[in-house]
């Protein structure tokens, strides 16, 4: 198997790196966040400018400064080839799998100060190897194929990751959700992977990681369909219990079933233990209730996910679940679900499977509505960072995708009731 190698960007700190509060456009008492990673020079003169999207997680410690959060970027920017043409005047013609215009982008944890109508950035932790070796997004054996912008086809990277979910502990460690995989990955202060979790079957596929990769997550995840993996994390108030969900039904026994399926999975880890204990089912809504989604063109019911957790107490939970314009909040008690973990519905050969069977079949979690987008008449789109200050404020953060698209990063207080 081919290992990645190639010099990685090295970005600066900014220690007073302010940003202007919001203007026209901007959603109410938000942010306009930015920060300019790279231009790259198209084949036919084409120029596109990237900005870095620090949204793709976002959360607090509790005995942090007030205004502390922190966010995390995905693998970095990318393009399907069959957008190439309109986005980068560049035809791939019948190639499939995504472009990276900036091949040596880290994935990257930022320390963000947010107060007085300005954000601040105080640290940006590149994600790295366990001996010191920036790691990159480029696809790894589980995905699909990787390009640069001249069309060249780029090795498979087992090191790398399409990091989503974030959560910061006491120990200055910080565990990630991972798209990829899917996976989860512990991370050391200063960005060193400590060990990433992998379902069982996956670890001979990432020959070659320049960390440990261990094999404690169930095997049926391995049906995750293609970048469908684990966008969110969260840790309960006193650390014992991690959580995290699966972003999509699961393509179990098919993609069929993925895309018609409603019937997503959240699991709960013992951290001391090192080993997952709870699997529970969460049903997402019908794409139709998306209103603001649904304006320009019906929804499919697989455009639905969930995109960030975060524990407002063991085993409770708020998770998002949004399509892009239309983004919910709903509260969720593990208690008032079945552990489904070991049962047969660990089992593909069960007949039929989760994905496949009536709500009214299977015990789900109850879910309590905190607020509905459309409600507010809207926000930015894309939500997928959510840190929680206590009692009911809540900072939100979007992807902006690194502006390919020309969608800027916001920054946005928000009061939403927990309870």
């Amino acid at each position: 198997m081919k290992i990645l190698v190639r010099p990685f960007i090295v970005f600066s700190v900014l220690m007073l790196f302010v940003v202007p509060a919001a203007s026209a456009g901007t959603p109410k008492d938000g942010i306009v966040f930015s920060d300019p990673l790279d231009r790259n020079t198209m084949l036919n003169g084409k120029e596109m400018r990237f900005d870095v999207g620090i949204g793709s997680g976002a959360c607090r410690l509790a005995s942090d400064p007030d205004g502390i959060i922190y966010t995390i970027t995905d693998r970095g920017p990318n393009i399907k080839t069959q957008d190439a043409l309109k986005l980068m005047g560049v035809d791939f013609g019948k190639k499939k799998g995504k472009i990276f215009p900036t091949v040596n982008f880290a994935p990257t944890i930022y320390k963000l100060r947010v107060a007085d109508g300005h954000a601040t950035v105080l640290d940006k932790i590149q994600i790295k190897t366990s001996d010191g070796q920036q790691i990159s997004g480029i696809s790894n054996p589980q995905t699909e194929a990787a390009w640069d912008i001249n069309g060249k086809e780029l090795p498979y990277d087992p090191s790398g990751i399409d990091a989503e979910g974030i959560v910061k502990l006491s120990d200055g460690s910080f565990w990630i959700g991972e798209e990829y995989g899917p996976s989860i990955l512990h991370i050391s202060a200063d960005g060193r992977v400590l060990e990433r979790w992998v379902p069982q079957g996956v670890k001979s596929t990432l020959d070659g990681a320049g960390y440990k990769v261990e094999e404690k997550l169930p095997a049926i995840l391995r049906m995750r369909p293609l970048n469908r993996g684990i966008e969110s994390m969260a840790a309960s108030p006193d650390e014992k219990f991690l959580y995290f969900a699966m972003q999509s039904p699961l393509s179990n026994p098919d993609k069929a079933a993925y895309k018609k399926g409603r019937h997503l999975r959240i699991f709960k880890i013992d951290r001391q233990a090192g080993q997952v204990i709870g699997e529970y089912v969460y049903v997402i809504d019908t794409a139709d209730t998306f209103v603001m989604d649904n304006k320009k063109k019906k929804r499919k019911q697989n455009d639905v996910k969930i995109s960030e957790l975060t524990a407002v107490g063991t085993d409770e939970l708020v998770v998002l679940e949004r399509i892009s314009s239309t983004t919910k909040f709903y509260r969720v008690d593990l208690a008032s679900g079945a552990n489904i973990l070991g049962t047969q519905w660990d089992d593909p050969s069960t007949t039929p499977t989760l994905e496949q069977s009536d709500i009214a079949t299977v015990d789900t979690l109850d879910k309590k509505l905190l607020m509905n987008t459309d409600d507010r008449g809207g926000m930015m789109k894309k939500i997928e960072g959510l840190a929680w200050f206590g009692q009911d404020q809540w900072i939100m953060v979007n992807d902006n995708d690194f502006g390919i698209a020309s969608d800027p990063t916001y920054i946005v207080p928000v009061s939403m009731p927990v309870n």
